[in-house]
């Protein structure tokens, strides 16, 4: 007998509870005079002369917007508002409910999953979305020749989330009629639903995909609450209200512009004068001037992410795992903390955070000990620190778990020059960035962080350090074949209790092989104008803005 997919949250459930201090801005805040509408902006909304065009400062430009060629926040920040999911996570949490699918059927064996779409649902070209639109997605995403993947393009959350060409986990998708689908997998996939409500899999238009071709990317197509306008490079994204949106009283604002102001300073200038409404990653300095502002709120999104510095293992340097656990002992964590955080971060032990269910908090981190990092590198062969200068890749924009990545860097190229190794710092455009690291040609090793996506810890550890998502989201090219077999084993046990025991497990091989330094995780800090309700931040890093309007 199947079972409603009401009964398949148990996993959900208990991180509800890690996550319970979610902040709600809706009704917090106050209700000051506050900003007036910009001159030229639409009036509307709940009253005459009411602002309803949304301006939302953040640190870097989108990379493309198709939501399935991307694994960068700043892309998945506008796909969220084009595209819709099949699930969805309820608001501030990553427990799932309805999406594009309004119920769902599992099979005894968690091998078929069988859900019923809604109707009346229009893609924005006015096309219907229907069970054929959601297999023409799925098929494309997983077809590594499909004709719908361009010059360029890999769908590495797929490949991540799903298995690589080799292991599948969807083994096929079928319409069985206008209004319903039908999922086989190869295998039981505990987290499988909530990896479908991951805004990487967004449904797009199967007329828009094929018709625009390559240049899809820069013109989505969805059925999400807004509709994509225009994209000036390295300014600004403009989405339109999208009339016809099927939740009813969505979307409350007329219009979103979503600017890039790369400087954590220079954003919060421009929300202080009123040039923009919301801003991404604030600078940890500038909290305590934000919070003696009474026309604006301090809105705090959950700690739910990992900053890391990744060794890359194509380089001969790190072949050794004594090299990176020196450079591990020679990372003063906590004096980045304090000096470039604020103090608003805590060091990382793991490679996922102490929120998440299955967290090993019996690990041990390497302390910052210049002389064990000294004897280590002379164990490897190098009593006299590297004897060549090391490439080291900075990340270029602000992100939550990393305000700014080039002064962290510099902190840590400090630190390593203690110990005799030498680095030479490059941040290279974000687009640019994220392709050489996914080649690992040009960079020795490089800064990055991980917001999860899911709820799940196979989002963490699956999806950035096994093999199966190498080129993809394992940077650091690392394999461990015993690793390999635990997070596989983890993927299909269904109690969450022997899961957590597999991924403590997971996590001490980790630690032992030492692939990154893992260097914080925050809580990170956003401001908006006190005017400003129904935004709800999500531990995954994106939201809809279908709810947000202006008081």
């Amino acid at each position: 007998m199947s079972k409603k997919y009401a009964k398949h949250n148990i996993w959900t459930v208990l991180l509800v509870l890690a996550l319970g201090f979610v902040l709600v801005l809706s009704g917090c805040g106050g209700s000051g005079e506050g900003a007036k509408p910009e001159a030229g902006q639409p009036s509307g909304g709940a009253g005459e002369g009411v602002q309803d065009t949304l301006i939302y400062g953040r640190g870097g430009d989108s990379v493309a917007l198709d939501p399935a060629i991307v694994t960068d926040g700043e892309s998945l920040k506008i796909t969220h508002q084009v595209f819709d999911t099949l699930l969805e996570y309820k608001d501030g949490t990553t427990i799932i409910q309805p999406g594009l699918a309004e119920s769902w059927e599992v099979s005894p064996d968690g091998l078929i999953y069988t859900f019923k779409l809604r109707q009346g649902v229009k893609f924005h070209d006015g096309t219907d979305f229907n069970a054929e639109a959601v297999v023409f997605n799925f098929e494309r995403w997983a077809d590594p020749k499909s004709p719908y993947k361009y010059e360029g393009d890999s769908f590495d959350y797929y490949d991540s989330m799903f298995g690589s060409e080799e292991s599948r986990v969807i083994k096929s998708v079928k319409a069985l009629d206008a209004n319903t689908v039908q999922f086989t997998l190869s295998k039981p996939q505990a987290p499988f639903l909530q990896n479908l409500a991951m805004a990487t899999f967004g449904i797009a238009s199967p007329k828009a995909v094929q018709e625009k071709k390559a240049d899809f990317k820069s013109n989505p197509v969805g059925t999400g609450p807004f509709v994509f306008k225009e994209w000036k490079r390295n300014d600004s994204i403009t989405l339109e209200k999208n009339p016809t949106y099927w939740k009813e009283g969505q979307p409350k604002l007329a219009k979103v512009i979503v600017r890039s102001i790369p400087d954590n300073t220079a954003r919060f200038n421009a929300l202080q004068n009123g040039e923009i409404d919301l801003m991404d990653d604030m600078n940890p300095d500038d909290v305590k001037q934000l919070e003696g502002n009474s026309e604006l709120v301090k809105i705090e999104r959950p700690s739910f992410n990992v900053a890391y510095i990744g060794f890359n293992l194509k380089k001969k340097t790190f072949n050794n795992p004594k090299v990176r656990q020196a450079l591990n002992h020679a990372v003063n964590k906590q004096a980045i903390i304090d000096a470039l955080f604020a103090g608003q971060a805590k060091p990382a032990v793991n490679p996922m955070p102490p929120t998440l269910w299955g967290y090993n908090d019996s690990i041990q981190d390497y302390a910052y000990d210049l002389n064990k990092a000294k004897a280590l590198l002379a164990e490897a062969g190098f009593p006299n620190g590297l004897p060549e200068p090391l490439t080291f890749y900075a990340m270029p924009v602000s992100r939550p778990y990393m305000p700014d990545g080039k002064k962290v860097a510099e902190a840590i190229q400090a630190d390593f020059e203690k110990i005799g190794v030498k680095v030479n710092i490059q941040s290279p455009e974000w687009a640019t960035y994220l392709d050489d690291l996914k080649g690992g040609e040009k960079d020795d090793l490089y800064m990055l962080g991980w917001n999860g996506d899911n709820g799940d810890p196979d989002n963490f550890l699956y999806t950035l350090l096994d093999k199966d998502t190498i080129p993809g989201n394992n940077r650091s090219f690392y394999v461990n074949e015993e690793l390999h077999k635990i997070l596989v084993k983890a993927q299909t046990e269904v109690d969450q209790d022997k899961r957590a025991e597999l991924y403590k497990q997971a996590q001490e091989i980790i630690k032992k092989d030492a692939p990154w330094i893992p260097l914080v995780h925050t809580t990170p800090v956003m401001a908006g104008k006190t005017t400003l309700k129904g935004y709800v931040p999500s531990p995954t890093g994106s939201e809809s803005l279908g709810n947000v309007y202006f008081e």
